[in-house]
């Protein structure tokens, strides 16, 4: 087995990715959209035999002066067949060979779920942080299958948001609904105290792809010259994630989230996305945004944790 740091051709990557629907922070994108910004990111192609294996990408930052902390999130993505011997052998590879400076931690957050027991192929790390959970709606359904597994009240809802006059929606990969959705996501972020990745990631994130369309898709709801409210996700591979949405007081009175989201989920599946992950769920400090996400009926996927 051997490891090839950093390689410059996409393409292997891009399509082992996606035939197994791998995670935004694992996309080849959302890499380059991070060195972008100007953070140290380092790619492995795991290799045995002339196969890949799978795929990792780390994000590096510096925690004080002699120490960094090089982090796998939600990879590696393993090729199918690969045994847990094998992903035991490469996350050892991994962290030893990673090109950067000498004193650092190596950590991974699988996309494997939380079970009573260690993951196999972890045998030997040791788990520093308990699991991050997500909703993932599985896109392969068809659409009368999708709103059928929605929650009641969620339905509810989204059938009184369908039934408003003089509403125009639309889904569409456009820089100018992206820009002002932005610009409203800064004016939240200050209003409320909160951070995430940096607006700039999502520019970034675009401009790394050689047609914009594949990069993401903006919903957005307007009754006359008001914008409503608007989604943004990011589009990787077979796959897609909600990034971020705003809404205006007579937005969020008339459930105009959901209505968005499932024009988004049915556009997105138009364009041959299988799964569209809705970020993480926490009931206990943010029970209404998980509500949100839960009446989807999609998959709660808590992942095993962190581990070094």
């Amino acid at each position: 087995m051997n490891l090839i740091w950093n390689p410059e051709d996409a393409a292997p990557w891009q399509d082992l990715h996606a035939r197994q629907r791998g995670s935004l922070q694992q996309a080849w994108a959302y890499g380059d959209a991070l060195k972008a910004l100007g953070v140290e990111v380092h790619r492995a192609q795991i290799m045995q035999d002339g196969r890949l294996l799978g795929l990792a990408q780390f994000q590096c930052r510096r925690l004080a002066f002699y120490i960094g902390l090089a982090s796998c999130s939600r990879g590696p993505v393993w090729a199918e067949g690969t045994s847990p011997d094998e992903q035991r052998q490469a996350l050892r590879l991994l962290k030893k060979g990673i090109p950067t400076r000498p004193w650092r931690a190596t950590v991974f957050s699988p996309e494997v779920a939380a079970g009573d027991a260690p993951p196999q192929a972890l045998g030997g790390l040791h788990r520093v942080m308990t699991g991050y959970s997500t909703v993932v709606v599985d896109l392969r359904r068809s659409p009368a299958d999708l709103r059928a597994a929605l929650d009641g009240k969620w339905r509810n809802r989204l059938v009184r948001a369908e039934g408003l006059q003089g509403l125009q929606v639309h889904v569409r990969a456009s820089g100018k609904d992206v820009q002002w959705l932005l610009e409203r996501e800064n004016l939240q972020r200050e209003s409320r105290g909160f951070h995430a990745l940096p607006t700039a990631f999502v520019q970034a994130y675009i401009d790394s792809h050689a047609q914009r369309g594949e990069a993401f898709v903006v919903a957005s709801a307007s009754r006359g010259r008001q914008t409503l409210g608007a989604m943004l996700f990011l589009r990787h591979g077979r796959s897609a994630s909600y990034h971020i949405g705003w809404a205006d007081e007579e937005g969020r009175r008339l459930n105009i989230h959901n209505l968005l989201l499932w024009q988004a989920t049915l556009s997105l599946q138009g364009q041959g996305i299988e799964q569209l992950d809705l970020g993480g769920v926490n009931t206990r400090a943010l029970p209404g945004i998980s509500r949100f996400k839960l009446g989807t009926g999609g998959q709660v996927l808590t992942l095993a944790g962190t581990y070094f």
